[in-house]
């Protein structure tokens, strides 16, 4: 054997070395060798080499289609399951036959570094480490108020005065005679519904500037902002109302604002009135007149005949002295935004009052989000003015965009300036918002989570397969139905598009209707609102959305309202602010299902019952007694038996004797046949004639007005 082996051995290397010039060759004697390696060339050489060329990129190929996963330490199931984009139980089923113990993992187990690597492996995939990334923190470019001015240069300022009080009290008419003006005639429904700004001079020589500040319920943030940027405020209570609801709200405005108040009476000159009744309510809500032992001044006036206002307008100044208000003419100017609009000559304007600097033409100012070059200023009179100095009220041109009332107005040195704290503002409201969302995703997850672990503990005693194969038995019904089918909603929806002539106005409403808690009955949903007037974008976007445009103190041009009508758009404009809210609930009244009430006309109860033959059918027909009221052909039949409703329908012939009748009146006889003549009647079964009503329901929102 040893020697088969060693010959096996030199063939095998004789055949290896075969034509190698160190071996002698065979002499011709020689027999031939039991086992021989004939000289076969090999013609695959070029074949192999492709061969190896495959072999060689494939493994790369291979590794391109790998998911990469990014793994750091101390990954959760839960975690890694979400890297490697597969849910927890791919994460069990890849770590089958392993010395992790499944029965004891759950999502939020955390799980060892080469048993990551392992499920990464086993997955298909390979695994990255994940990279520590460092979010840079962007440079603050706000702009802040300047600090208190040096006192050497602080010189005299006129007062700026809010007047204030409850709805039809005579504020404007007050400020009319004042100023000898107007604005009352020219204001809708005779109420005030914007803040107006005007300049007083006194024959004295003393300047006021005075804010008129609504009185309407709507119009609570308009007042609250009168109230914020005021030093004085003339509290205008009727002699003959007394205390009312926005008396009370106009007080809380002001002392929490820490401004004194003047008490004007008005409509004095009105027969049977008691100013004396008006101060001892006003006692009630803390302002003490001087009467009463208090430092609270109140003047009797007439608006409108003009008695005792010069003694009210010296009271002011009296007043103004001894709060000594002094304002730095010079330096960069700070103001408050009180009004803002759109104007078609204009552009976007606003009404502002300085309070710091000297407003020229040419400043750069920044409010809020928008920021301005100013192009040119208008006092209230609508007359060019070239600089305004500290409580002067003037309107500014040359906005990029609109601001919101109440907005704070700071001058910056250069347009690049002013769009670099827009653009930083703009970016911290992003991140606000991005944070909230964050935080309302966050607390949704973790409900997800104590939904799914209170799931889990409940089948905690069973093994990862038969927990897989219970939930999956319990959620089948939620695969039924794809989630792109779309499925009909029964819920009732008034979209509206709400546009105001002014800022403040479209607040106001917007105001409103965040009070309006009748989803149940119809949901109101606000699907844009702006400033200006009804343009055709509105129209587009009402048709897209089936909604209803609601204009306040706005128009719209011929096209506009052509182009409505013609997609059937409803137009809402109004001058008066409580007559679009009614307006507004009629339609959302009009939404609802109406109520069906039922009116019992007659009651006839079965005596017997007979059949007539018509043609080759046998009808059936019931002989009746009318016991109450009358039957009539036309309305509706009920049919009763005992206390269970048979039958309900209309009748198909009513017999008197012989003849077709419309009515049957108590005590009298009849037959009737009904529109199923299948049915059969029994003695004793109730018939009752009866007539359905409809009455419209009304929305339950009662916006307090």
């Amino acid at each position: 054997m040893k020697r088969i082996s060693a010959l096996i051995g030199r063939t095998a290397s004789s055949c290896w070395n075969y034509g190698s010039p160190t071996l002698p060759p065979l002499p011709a004697w020689a027999p031939v060798p039991p086992y021989t390696c004939p000289q076969v060339r090999h013609l695959a050489a070029k074949q192999n080499k492709g061969n190896f060329k495959a072999q060689k990129f494939k493994p790369k190929l291979e590794k391109q289609q790998k998911q990469e996963v990014e793994i750091k330490q101390r990954m959760t199931v839960s975690e890694l399951a979400k890297a490697m984009n597969k849910d927890a139980d791919h994460v069990y089923e890849a770590l089958l036959n392993t010395d992790v113990d499944l029965d004891e993992l759950e999502s939020e187990t955390v799980l060892e570094e080469k048993w990551i690597k392992e499920a990464v492996k086993r997955s298909g995939m390979k695994h990255k480490w994940a990279k520590l990334v460092e979010t840079k923190v962007r440079e603050n470019k706000d702009i802040q108020r300047q600090p208190p001015p040096d006192p050497a240069l602080l010189v005299a300022r006129p007062p700026v005065v809010t007047i204030m009080g409850h709805v039809d009290h005579g504020k404007t008419t007050l400020l009319d005679s004042l100023r000898k003006s107007q604005i009352a005639a020219q204001e809708a429904g005779g109420i005030t519904q914007h803040i107006g700004a005007f300049r007083v001079q006194l024959p004295s020589g003393e300047k006021i500037t005075f804010l008129d500040t609504p009185g309407h319920a709507a119009f609570y943030a308009m007042r609250a902002r009168g109230a914020m940027i005021t030093d004085i405020v003339i509290l205008v209570v009727a002699a003959d109302d007394g205390v009312m609801k926005q008396t009370i709200e106009s007080i809380q405005h002001a002392k929490k604002s820490k401004v004194p108040i003047i008490v004007a009476v008005n409509k004095c000159d009105k027969p049977h009135t008691d100013p004396h009744r008006v101060k001892e309510e006003l006692l009630a809500h803390d302002v003490v007149c001087e009467e009463f032992g208090g430092d609270i001044q109140a003047i009797h006036v007439s608006a409108l005949k003009g008695d005792n206002l010069l003694e009210l307008a010296e009271a002011t100044v009296t007043l103004a002295e001894v709060l000594e208000l002094k304002a730095d003419p010079t330096g960069l100017v700070e103001g408050t935004v009180i009004e803002s609009r759109t104007d078609k000559g204009k552009g976007p304007v606003t009404t502002a009052i300085i309070q710091r600097g000297t407003l020229r033409k040419g400043c750069t100012l920044v409010a809020g989000k928008c920021w301005a070059k100013v192009r040119f200023m208008f006092d209230e009179y609508n007359q060019l003015v070239t600089e305004a100095g500290p409580s002067i009220a003037v309107e500014i041109v040359g906005w990029k965009d609109l601001p919101s009332a109440g907005e704070e107005i700071l001058e910056v040195e250069s347009e690049q300036r002013a769009r670099e704290v827009v653009e930083w503002r703009s970016y911290v409201e992003e991140q606000d918002k991005l944070k909230e969302d964050q935080q309302a995703i966050e607390a949704k997850q973790r409900e997800h989570q104590e939904g799914y672990k209170k799931e889990r503990e409940s089948m905690a005693h069973l093994t990862w397969k038969k927990r897989r194969a219970v939930m999956y038995r319990a959620n089948k019904h939620k695969h039924a139905h794809r989630v792109s089918e779309k499925t009909e909603t029964e819920e009732l929806l008034l979209p509206v598009i709400i546009k105001g002539d002014v800022d403040g106005s479209v607040e106001a409403i917007l105001n409103i209707l965040e009070s309006y808690d009748a989803d149940d009955q119809c949901q109101l949903d606000v699907v844009h609102f702006g400033v200006g007037d009804i343009s055709e974008c509105d129209i587009n976007m009402a048709e897209t959305f089936s909604g209803t445009i609601y204009g306040f103190n706005v128009a719209a041009n011929k096209s506009v309202q052509q182009m409505a009508a013609k997609n059937g758009i409803p137009l809402r404009l109004h001058k008066v602010i409580y007559k679009l809210i009614d307006e507004l609930k009629e339609d959302l009244s009009s939404k609802l299902p109406p109520t069906t009430k039922e009116n019992i006309i007659g009651e006839a109860s079965v005596l017997t019952m007979f059949y007539v033959t018509l043609g080759k059918k046998k009808i059936p027909v019931a002989g009746c007694r009318v016991q109450k009221g009358q039957l009539d052909r036309k309305m509706k039949f009920r049919l009763i038996r005992g206390r269970d409703v048979l039958w309900e329908g209309s009748v198909t012939t009513l017999k008197h004797l012989k003849d077709d009748v419309l009515t049957v009146k108590t005590g009298m006889e009849c037959g009737l046949s009904l529109d199923n003549e299948d049915f059969e009647f029994k003695p004793g079964d109730e018939i009752v004639c009866y007539s359905e009503s409809e009455t419209k329901k009304k929305i339950s929102w009662d916006p307090g007005f």
